[in-house]
């Protein structure tokens, strides 16, 4: 610890404004962004808080930032190892005074720690909530001078949530062993019951809370029916992002496995990531991910929570999440940066039919499983809209957004909706009259009047649905049963052969009592790629404030591409960072992040003096990396 710095003011209240000094000189920002600056006041003070901030807003300087003015030591609870060490690693390339407990240190290396503690001579620690509770660390907590107790991802107290961590429930013992230490708990995901519940299993009823948008203006949202989707994925990414990190989730091991080992073969490097390799694999593939550059991670959802890496480009999903929380949350690690990235979804009527199922064979409660139904109905509202998928998402949060975003695919290209009432009777009469056997791929055979041997076999030739649709294509008749699935009307039979049932709300329908509008699944063709985004920002030039190196710099609305000289000296600027990152065993964006070197693109700072104010340039990253980006930029004139 002798090397890094305590930037504690010996009395804070003298300082002008000792938050944002500490801002300023050791995050290299000029500028708190929306609540921060009232999150940290009223943390400074020694207030409560429940912040819920998008992932890239910014949460962690709203305890970071108190941690270096407050006297003492701040505590953060951090469910996951990696983001640990990924927090650290960042901290202390700041020089600030920081270490992590867990299981990856050895005893000597612990006992180290747990002694800097006593002695003050650390100014935050991040340990797991299963090491918080023991007797053992209680008592070292004790002898302890407390700053702040900082509890991340507090979603995890949820036992509705996707994350749920049992031993969050018992962090209430830290408010009743230190009662006059200020606690900040934070999330990027939480809905209004997850809300109420982590203020009432933490013990926070008292505190203030912080709700920020939802919104992450600079993600595109896309849907695209399934098709052929690793040709739909392939394309998607040597349009948009040849040369960028991204994440590919599905739904299970194998597929992971069988996507992962594809890409490789069409030239782009994948690794998998599951609960089923062994640790030391996973945690080598997590590794290469974070350390390395253009790399796609193809993971089940056992990879993603806490992941720090602020220039993945894109998320994929091959199968749909189970709810827009976790949607939002898997999507939400593209663009940590605040510049341009995409969610990329492929969703068909086999996803609808998987997830219905699952949800309906699960051992769960009824409750439970009415609480469940109502998020499966939800995402597949949002994978069905024609409307803006932002205002979507939002409003499942909450939060209301006034017009269309125009940055999601419904509004880049807008949807159209039709009469599909006919329609829908057709293919509601085709499931009745084949006895409610049959999937979508025999029922459209039946409506397009394909005499196959199984249609024949059945004599549902002779049926009078049989040839009545041929006005639409077997793909518009796809969109038909997955949206009729998707909005209640069909469900799926699991006690028999598998096929579709009408619902009770089905019934009105297919009687003429109710009338269906659809929408029509768009074509979606060729456009500009995140990766030519990231180059238009730059003709922008400026800087914005933003969280920690640049977490949520916003960078919307740029104009024009970089010129070849630009382009080769964003290159070189990358391949410094890389080089002093691998001497460093750092992950690349310890160093700078890509905002950063978009800005030296933009700005071209030729002295010591003008490379301090980029912004994510504090007193410890200006003297360790000046000269050598300096020396970059001279050499491209």
């Amino acid at each position: 610890m002798d090397s890094l710095f305590s930037f504690k003011a010996s009395d804070p209240a003298s300082a002008q404004d000792p938050a944002l000094e500490v801002l300023r000189s050791v995050f290299g920002y000029s500028a708190f962004r929306g609540q921060q600056a009232d999150i940290i006041a009223h943390v400074i003070r020694g207030g409560d808080a429940l912040v819920l901030m998008p992932t890239g807003g910014g949460k962690s300087l709203c305890y970071q930032v108190p941690a270096l003015v407050r006297e003492g030591v701040t505590v953060v609870v951090s469910p996951l190892i990696a983001l640990m060490r990924d927090q650290v690693t960042a901290l202390r390339e700041l020089g600030v005074r920081a270490a992590f407990l867990n299981s990856s240190l050895d005893a000597a290396e612990a006992r180290e720690v747990e002694r800097a503690m006593v002695r003050g001579e650390i100014d935050l620690v991040y340990v797991a909530p299963e090491r918080l509770v023991t007797p053992r660390f209680l008592v070292l907590l004790d002898r302890t001078k407390l700053a702040l107790f900082a509890l991340d991802e507090a979603h995890c107290v949820s036992q509705w949530g996707h994350d749920f961590r049992p031993e969050y429930l018992q962090l209430s013992i830290l408010h009743e062993r230190h009662p006059t230490v200020p606690r900040v708990a934070l999330t990027a995901t939480a809905d209004a019951q997850t809300r109420a519940e982590i203020k009432e299993k933490l013990g926070l009823t008292e505190a203030r809370v912080f709700l920020s948008s939802f919104d992450r203006p600079n993600i595109t949202y896309r849907v695209v029916p399934k098709k052929s989707e690793r040709q739909q994925m392939l394309a998607f990414l040597r349009e948009n992002h040849p040369e960028d990190a991204g994440i590919i989730y599905c739904m299970s091991r194998a597929k992971v496995e069988e996507i992962s080992s594809w890409l490789n073969q069409q030239g782009r490097e994948a690794l998998p990531y599951h609960a089923g390799l062994p640790p030391e694999v996973r945690e080598a593939n997590q590794d290469l991910f974070i350390k390395g550059e253009g790399i796609v991670m193809v993971a089940t959802v056992a990879f993603g929570m806490g992941i720090d890496k602020p220039n993945v480009r894109f998320v994929c999903h091959l199968d749909p999440p189970k709810s827009l929380e976790a949607y939002y949350q898997e999507t939400g690690r593209a663009g940590r940066d605040g510049l341009p990235a995409n969610a990329w979804m492929s969703y068909g009527m086999s996803d609808v039919v998987s997830l219905r199922q699952m949800l309906e064979q699960s051992e769960a409660g009824e409750t439970h499983r009415r609480v469940e139904r109502g998020k499966l109905e939800a995402l597949l509202g949002f994978c069905e809209t024609p409307t803006c998928r932002r205002q979507v998402l939002l409003n499942y949060f909450g939060e209301s957004l006034g017009e269309p975003c125009g940055n999601c695919d419904t509004c880049l290209e807008p949807v159209e909706t039709w009469d599909g009432t006919i329609a829908a009777q057709k293919a509601l009469s085709a499931v009745y009259r084949t006895g409610q056997r049959y999937g979508a791929g025999h029922l459209i055979d039946v409506l397009l009047g394909n005499a196959t041997d199984k249609v024949q076999q059945q004599a549902h030739d002779t049926l009078k649905t049989f040839g009545v649709g041929k006005d639409l294509s077997k793909a518009e008749w796809q969109s038909v049963y997955r949206q009729l699935v998707a909005a209640g009307y069909l469900t799926v039979d699991l006690e028999g052969y598998g096929g579709f049932r009408l619902t009770d709300a089905g019934i009105p329908v297919i009687k003429g009592q109710q009338t269906v509008r659809l929408r029509k699944d768009p074509i979606i063709e060729k456009r500009r790629g995140v990766h030519d985004a990231l180059r238009r920002h730059v003709s922008r030039g400026g800087s914005a404030p933003g969280g920690l190196s640049g977490e949520g710099v916003s960078r919307s609305g740029a104009r024009g591409t970089l010129s070849p000289a630009d382009d080769a000296l964003w290159h070189a600027l990358k391949d410094c960072r890389t080089e002093l990152a691998r001497a460093q065993g750092v992950p690349p964006y310890v160093i700078f992040h890509d905002s950063t070197l978009l800005e030296m693109v933009a700005l071209r700072p030729r002295d010591r003096h003008a490379f301090a104010r980029l912004p994510g340039v504090g007193a410890r990253k200006l003297d360790r990396y000046a000269d050598a980006f300096l020396d970059v930029i001279a050499q491209h004139g």
